[in-house]
């Protein structure tokens, strides 16, 4: 046996001990199901109220969502200059209105003066929704009106902005006001908004940020999985991400190993859809839930 050969066989030992060591000092407690998680699955939550079927983060969105009987809606918030969480994604409104400027330069009278329909095209290129009911929508409306559908919240506004600081602390208070704490679970890309609202509300579900999807995922790859230590209750990825894949049957598995609940955005393919599902998928995100709808009645609840 050659030096180099003999030094990887040396390693490779060292590696599997390693591993073997660790496994038996692990701890293997699972993370509790928070009440949100125990409804039937898979779920099916519409993408901003489902931007493909009409005006995104709109009622006329919601409701349509709804009467597609999705389990929820998956959803940005964002706080305005008076301190109003409203249902928005973007930090500017140009994009969806015939406003413009800043949500957090704004107060929720001035936006609700602006048509969120504007530029929303149909299949032949009309804009059907101008001039309609479709308005800018708070948290509050929205928890309220829909009392029997989950929301996934995604907080947008960047931890070090003047509400992205308030954020977390609104959020919170409306929670617990409405009393929707098992009707809800918070998120954000920022890792830090989701750990200021934990360190706000313990009894809440939270998504994972990026930080924490990394760490479960190299953990998972490296071999050392058992040692994980979830500090989320779901993780809302996509199925790849920068030539990754993350929609293997073995890594959904290893999630609910630990009782994450693992969610795939953006997906618009029925064909998707059932592949997602069929691999163990627990909710599915989307833009299209007239085609979730057909594909969950035909073969997940018949």
């Amino acid at each position: 046996m050659n030096k180099t050969v003999k030094t990887g066989a040396m390693l490779l030992a060292a590696y599997g001990t390693s591993i073997a060591v660790s496994k038996q000092l692990a701890k293997n407690e699972k993370r509790a199901i928070r009440p949100y998680f125990t409804g039937r699955a898979p779920y099916v939550f519409a993408h901003r109220g489902g931007m493909k079927l009409a005006p995104e983060s709109t009622m006329p969105a919601f409701n349509e969502a709804a009467r597609l009987e999705v389990d929820g809606f998956e959803i940005d918030i964002r706080v305005t200059k008076d301190d109003v969480i409203v249902v928005f994604h973007d930090a500017y409104v140009d994009r969806v209105s015939n406003g413009t400027g800043l949500i957090a330069d704004q107060t929720l009278s001035e936006l609700q003066h602006l048509d969120f329909g504007y530029y929303f095209k149909d299949i032949n290129g009309d804009y059907p929704f101008r001039g309609k009911d479709a308005r800018i929508v708070t948290l509050e409306e929205l928890i309220t009106k829909f009392p029997d559908k989950r929301i996934n919240i995604d907080i947008k506004d960047r931890p070090e902005t003047v509400a992205g600081a308030k954020a977390p602390e609104l959020l919170n208070q409306l929670i617990t006001r409405l009393g929707a704490a098992d009707r809800v679970v918070v998120t954000s890309f920022h890792d830090e908004q989701t750990a200021r609202f934990k360190s706000l509300n313990q009894a809440v579900a939270t998504g994972a940020g990026v930080n924490e999807v990394r760490k479960a995922y190299a953990l998972y790859t490296s071999g050392y999985g058992h040692l994980y230590q979830p500090e989320a209750d779901t993780f809302q990825i996509p199925a790849s991400f920068r030539g990754i894949r993350l929609d293997s049957a073995r890594w959904m598995s290893f999630l609910a190993s630990h009782n994450i609940a693992v969610g795939y955005w953006v997906i618009n393919s029925i064909d998707e859809m059932d592949d997602l599902l069929q691999k163990g998928a627990h909710t599915i995100v989307t833009d299209r839930p007239d085609l979730a709808y057909h594909l969950i009645k035909e073969r997940y609840r018949k």
